[in-house]
């Protein structure tokens, strides 16, 4: 059992002598303090007699520094002990904060914080020093660190409370509540509050921290915001102890307490004639000292409420605005009183005994407008029945000038496809054409009235015309291809139901009859605008191609009455069970329309056409070879100004034009004239040949007709009679010529090279090239 004379030292410290020592006897349980009224009495120890440990529960001070020796808190007492034996600690702290000695003193080796653990949970046990066998079973027992004053109380941040205005007194405000990490159980954490000012507006319970008003008399207007000191202390009743203060912000909120008064007591404005109705004429300014969510004034027009009308602006001031047209012809002043009115919660005092302004006087001055002619009605309706008419008038619009100088009105329809017209002096109305109700059924238009003076107003009205039917259009068949006949069909036998149509509006009841009497078939009136074609007779077959027409007269029910005979033609068709159709036989009538054979016509007429444009196009070309002039060859193959691509060139020039011209008869030099001039060969004397050249230089320099010497068609037809032939490569090769051109041997030195090349010298006259 624990030796309770360990208490006396732990309450030898000067700071905790007094009071510290009554605070914790408090603290504890009814045994700890009867143990503590005998600090030191080993006779007291429990004896148990069913177990063999002896102790009490053990208590131990927080924040009491190490001492050396250790503080003693208690101690062991086993019946096993001896010299031979040992105690050992196991658990919370043990060999570390809490130690056993050799005797069984239980020793505190650390400061203990209560705040962080209350309490440590340990275990003894008893051991033999010679062999470590345990000599009782272990025993569980628990060390309290008991409570000090050592920490203070502490507020939230940001305290904030919020209360209408004009609330009673005792209106709950807010609740603060501060904490104190010591033990709650005892004084050290109870925690008592105080304000530190606005007493003579709040007041705050000190156990539980709530706010309340202390009087009735809150006034936004006057001060919207307080900033109230909050002191909380633990130790309550106690002038020692912790403390702590904070600042709490209370807003006051806004209630609709005050009343809404004009600004002014008179207002005054203009207003223009041609105003529309909506037009915002002004503004009424209101004061109100509430916040504009809790402003609600309200307004009443005397004299001309049905004229004028007041709504709420979003910064609750009146908006003066028109009801109907004013007309400053008729009246060009109006003088009225408004009022405003305004359900409060309750009276502000500085609202009380004073005179208020609530009502206004509102002047409004009409100003004269050049107005537009105004019709008599904003849009005009009129009806009329389509086809023939008695008289084209339909109806009439009227416009005025509303001013005071009365100007004469013209009146026009500016869209030129209106089928109907208007008298520009008088508004009549009156049709520009027959009408046809199945086509259009209404029309709407724009009559423009306008002053008859120059640039002056235009105002439009509407006009919306219906065009009323008459019976005027004959009745249709319908559900003819529903009409057939089975080969297995009897006598009578409904081979199908027809129908019909009317593009009229209410044709009446339709009448069926046939026009021409059938040997097969019969006709049967349903009397429900439908009838039943019925079969004579049987025997049918898909075989014979005698093709089945029925004339059916239709009659409406109109007035006029009107009727049509519509052609019925019937299919013979071979069926399946139910009159299900499997094939039906198809009749072609005799003879081709008109649009079929005109279609025929076309395809042949644009055949002959392509087959006579390629003929020409044959002709054409073949005679091109031949008529050709020598200018137009010669300005298909060479320009001066272009370079050829040689031999290989085929699509730059169409060099079958020469080939061809070349063997054409018609190119050869005749007796006389000649398309080209003769290249004759010049004699072998030197000078011939430059006279010769020089002549065809003179040529080519003065005749403007000549063709120039250095072209083609040079090269190419110097003529079938020249010893040389041509030197073009289109009608020559470099091998198998067997022409002799030992005459250019004749021609002078520059000349025999060439001869070398073309010609050949005496010792090779037996070799051929």
């Amino acid at each position: 059992m624990m030796k309770l004379s360990a208490w006396r030292q732990m309450t030898e410290p000067g700071c905790w002598a007094g009071i510290l020592v009554v605070l914790c006897t408090l603290s504890m349980g009814a045994d700890v303090q009867k143990a503590l009224k005998k600090p030191s009495m080993p006779s007291t120890v429990l004896q148990r007699h069913k177990r063999d440990w002896r102790w009490d529960k053990l208590y131990a001070f927080e924040e009491t520094p190490p001492k050396t020796p250790p503080e003693k808190i208690g101690k062991l007492d086993n019946t096993h002990f001896s010299k031979s034996s040992r105690y050992i600690l196991k658990g919370e702290g043990a060999n570390d904060i809490f130690i056993v000695n050799d005797n069984g003193d239980i020793l505190v080796n650390a400061k203990l914080d209560r705040e962080k653990k209350s309490e440590y949970r340990l275990s003894a046990s008893i051991i033999s020093i010679d062999n470590g066998r345990q000599k009782d079973k272990d025993e569980s027992f628990v060390i309290v660190v008991l409570d000090i004053n050592d920490n203070s109380p502490v507020f939230p941040p940001n305290l904030s409370g919020s209360i209408n205005e004009s609330s009673t007194a005792g209106s709950m405000v807010m609740t603060v509540t501060a904490t104190d990490a010591d033990d709650p159980t005892t004084q050290n954490g109870e925690i008592e509050y105080k304000l530190l000012n606005g007493t003579d507006l709040f007041k705050i319970n000190r156990t539980t921290g709530e706010i309340q008003t202390a009087e009735s008399n809150l006034d936004r207007e006057k001060q919207s915001q307080y900033l109230i000191a909050i002191q909380a202390k633990d130790l309550p009743e106690i002038l020692s102890g912790n403390s702590a203060a904070t600042v709490v912000t209370i807003n006051i909120n806004d209630i609709n307490d005050n009343i809404a008064t004009f600004k002014t007591g008179k207002y005054q404005f203009d207003v223009k004639e041609d105003s529309k109705p909506g037009f915002v004429i002004g503004i009424l300014g209101v004061e109100d000292k509430d916040e504009i969510q809790n402003k609600d004034p309200s307004f009443t027009v005397f004299d001309y409420d049905k004229v004028f009308d007041i709504k709420l602006s979003n910064e609750k001031d009146g908006i003066l605005s028109l009801k109907v047209p004013l007309d400053y012809e008729t009246r060009n002043t109006y003088m009225f009183s408004v009022n405003v009115d305004e359900h409060t919660v309750s009276k502000s005092p500085d609202n009380q005994g004073q005179a208020l302004l609530k009502r206004a006087q509102v002047s409004i001055n009409v100003i004269d407008v050049d107005e537009p002619p105004v019709f008599s009605q904003t849009d005009y309706q009129f009806s009329i029945y389509e086809g023939p008419f008695k008289t084209p008038v339909i109806g009439a619009v009227t416009a005025k000038d509303p001013d005071k100088t009365r100007h004469k009105i013209r009146y026009s329809i500016e869209d030129p496809n209106c089928p109907v017209a208007v008298d520009s002096l008088q508004g009549l109305l009156s049709l520009k054409r027959q009408l046809d109700r199945e086509q259009k059924s209404s029309y709407t238009f724009s009559v423009t009235a306008h002053e008859d003076i120059q640039n002056g107003l235009k105002s439009y009205a509407e006009v919306k015309l219906k065009v009323l039917d008459i019976n005027d259009n004959v009745p249709e068949l319908t559900n003819g291809s529903n009409v057939y006949v089975c080969e297995s069909d009897k006598r009578d036998t409904i081979i199908g139901t027809i129908g019909a149509q009317d593009k009229d509006e209410n044709s009446g009841r339709f009448r069926f009859t046939l026009a021409k009497k059938s040997a097969n078939f019969s006709l049967h009136d349903n009397q429900d605008n439908t009838a039943s074609i019925v079969l004579k007779q049987g025997g049918f077959s898909t075989e014979h191609t005698v093709e089945h027409v029925l004339e059916i007269e239709i009659t409406d029910g109109g007035t006029p009455e009107q009727k049509s005979i519509n052609l019925l033609q019937i299919k013979v068709c071979t069926c399946q069970s139910g009159r299900r159709i499997e094939y039906c036989m198809a009749y072609a009538r005799a003879g081709m329309s008109v649009s079929a054979l005109l279609a025929i016509l076309l395809c042949i007429v644009t055949i002959l056409v392509i087959v006579i444009l390629i003929v020409l196009r044959k002709r054409y070309q073949k005679d091109v070879l031949v008529t050709k002039s020598s200018g137009e060859i010669h300005e298909q193959l060479v320009r001066y100004d272009e370079e050829g691509g040689g031999e290989m060139d085929t699509n730059g020039y169409d060099v079958s034009i020469l080939t061809s011209a070349c063997h054409d008869s018609s190119f050869r030099p005749a007796a006389g004239s000649s398309l080209y001039a003769m290249v004759k060969k010049p004699p072998a004397c030197k000078g011939d040949m430059a006279m010769m050249i020089g002549v065809k230089k003179d040529e080519a320099d003065h005749d403007r007709d000549g063709i120039p010497y250095d072209t083609l068609h040079i090269y190419g037809y110097e003529g079938s009679e020249s010893l040389a032939g041509s030197l073009s490569s289109m009608d020559s090769s470099s091998s198998g010529s067997n022409l002799d051109y030992d005459f250019l041997n004749d021609w002078g030195p520059r000349f025999r090279t060439l001869a070398q090349l073309y010609g050949v010298d005496g010792s090779d006259t037996d070799s051929s090239y």
